[in-house]
């Protein structure tokens, strides 16, 4: 996803040169994937000559809320704060994350 919304489209050749060597995915497998993507309704296609060009209809904070509204659903009984304190519990956050977290909280207040 994040190819397509960096490039706003791409055939699947373009996504395989785009994502990171050390993944070393195959084109099979990345078409796999945006196949999957477009049938859960976060990408289309359009037919470019013989290449499908891909694209995706669903933006980056649209995916995040969802995802997280998923994520919150099946895991933290739909809890923000249990998500946060398995974060706080389990995760290093460094000092100046910390003191970022804090003002986001406080502006939000």
């Amino acid at each position: 996803m994040n190819v397509l919304w960096d490039r706003k489209s791409a055939t699947v050749s373009e996504v395989v040169e785009a994502l990171p060597r050390r993944l070393a995915l195959a084109y099979s497998t990345v078409l796999t994937t945006l196949r999957i993507l477009e049938q859960k309704g976060y990408i289309q296609h359009s037919k470019e000559g013989r290449a499908f060009v891909y694209f995706p209809i669903v933006d980056r904070g649209e995916a995040r809320r969802s995802a997280l509204n998923h994520l919150l659903s099946r895991f933290f009984e739909d809890s923000p704060h249990l998500l946060v304190l398995n974060i706080l519990d389990h995760d290093k956050i460094d000092g100046e994350e910390l003191k970022r977290l804090k003002k986001l909280i406080r502006e939000s207040e």
